[in-house]
């Protein structure tokens, strides 16, 4: 470890236990290594050995342009480098953006209010570009070019495709109130850039009869207006995942990172197949059936005795033999007391599969 690539090479290969330079100290830790940790060439090597100069602290001392006139420039030029004299860290470029719109300025914009009107007018631009291109944009980032040299950018993540001007300049004003380090203009602003970083289909708006648009957008406001006040981590929505296991049939993302859509989720015509409420941890319950593999005709709950009036089922869910090896299997049954509370219990193991009998858990209410 040191400060320049070529220092952190020569003493991963010849520091015969020092590794690890100290910042800024990088010239004192390689001083003790030998001329080869250059890499200068065999040639060179030896007859800088030859000169009485074994060390990099040798050849450290001596002054530079008699080096360079007797052993070519690229001596000196490795040399600098592995005392940390020059570095040449690499500065990866930033891919250009599908979509951005700038506005220079001959008087530096001092006031955060200006800025945040010039983005309104920027939003406005590049809602053109998306528009011919049928997109949206999923990522905005401004940035904001002080005349000092200082660059200052904020980013904005939105639920949905988005190119509504109105819109994109009140997120990035939320976005701005909810800095906990303040943007500062400093003398000024000379140069104010809107970028849409990720883009993404976005057909004609729906509108009503009024011209207004559909009540999904509302939705959609709402999630980028919260995940820019607390976070988009802060805010989640259920995703559906490829299992049969209930309590793993979901999980939770950023809102707005995976679009879904209504087949996404299982369905039935006459009830849901899965239940309104489902507990994260099924519950244990003490259950009567009047057969082994049958429904259950009573429960007790929470201390509570239950009727069973009707049942359906059974649904029978095996473990995943990759995931829970030698998991009981499970019978599920959608039962109705008398009062006409629903409930989803199963049954988790069979008579004839383990020595001990099965149990009883209630995973979810469906009313």
């Amino acid at each position: 470890i040191a400060d320049t690539h070529q220092a952190a090479r020569a003493l991963a290969r010849y520091g015969a236990g020092q590794e690890v330079a100290a910042p800024g100290g990088q010239a004192v830790a390689v001083a003790p290594l030998p001329i080869a940790a250059l890499e200068a060439g065999t040639e060179i090597t030896v007859a800088l050995g030859r000169a009485g100069l074994t060390t990099l602290g040798d050849l450290a001392q001596r002054p530079r342009p008699p080096l360079a006139a007797r052993f070519g420039p690229d001596l000196v030029r490795r040399l600098a480098r592995v005392l940390g004299e020059e570095n040449t860290g690499i500065t990866p470029r930033r891919a250009p953006p599908p979509c951005s719109a700038e506005r220079h300025f001959a008087e530096p914009v001092l006031q955060v209010e200006q800025a945040l009107a010039t983005l309104g007018d920027l939003a406005g631009e590049a809602a053109q570009t998306l528009v011919r291109r049928g997109e949206g944009g999923r990522r905005f980032e401004a940035a904001f070019f002080r005349s000092d040299g200082e660059v200052r950018r904020l980013n904005v993540d939105t639920a949905q495709p988005l190119r509504d001007p109105k819109t994109i300049q009140r997120l990035f004003s939320e976005r701005i109130d909810a800095l906990t380090d303040p943007l500062d203009p400093g003398y000024g602003y000379d140069l104010i850039r809107l970028s849409v970083v990720t883009c993404e289909p976005l057909g004609t708006v729906q509108r009503s009869l009024d011209a207004r648009e559909i009540d999904e957008a509302d939705v959609d406001a709402l999630i980028d207006r919260l995940a820019i006040r607390f976070g988009r981590q802060a805010v989640r929505q259920a995703v559906p995942v490829a299992t049969h296991i209930p309590e793993r049939a979901a999980r939770a993302v950023p809102a707005g990172e995976a679009p879904l859509k209504a087949a996404d989720w299982p369905a039935s015509a006459d009830r849901p197949r899965r239940p309104i409420h489902l507990f994260e941890r099924p519950e244990a319950i003490e259950a009567l059936a009047e057969i082994p593999d049958g429904p259950p005709l009573k429960f007790r709950w929470r201390h509570v005795l239950h009727a069973v009036a009707r049942a359906e089922g059974p649904e029978r869910i095996a473990p995943e033999w990759w995931r829970d090896g030698d998991a009981p299997t499970r019978d599920y049954y959608c039962v109705e007391n008398e009062r006409g509370h629903r409930f989803w219990v199963f049954r988790e193991g069979l008579y004839h599969e383990t020595a001990h009998p099965p149990r009883w858990f209630l995973h979810g209410l469906f009313a």
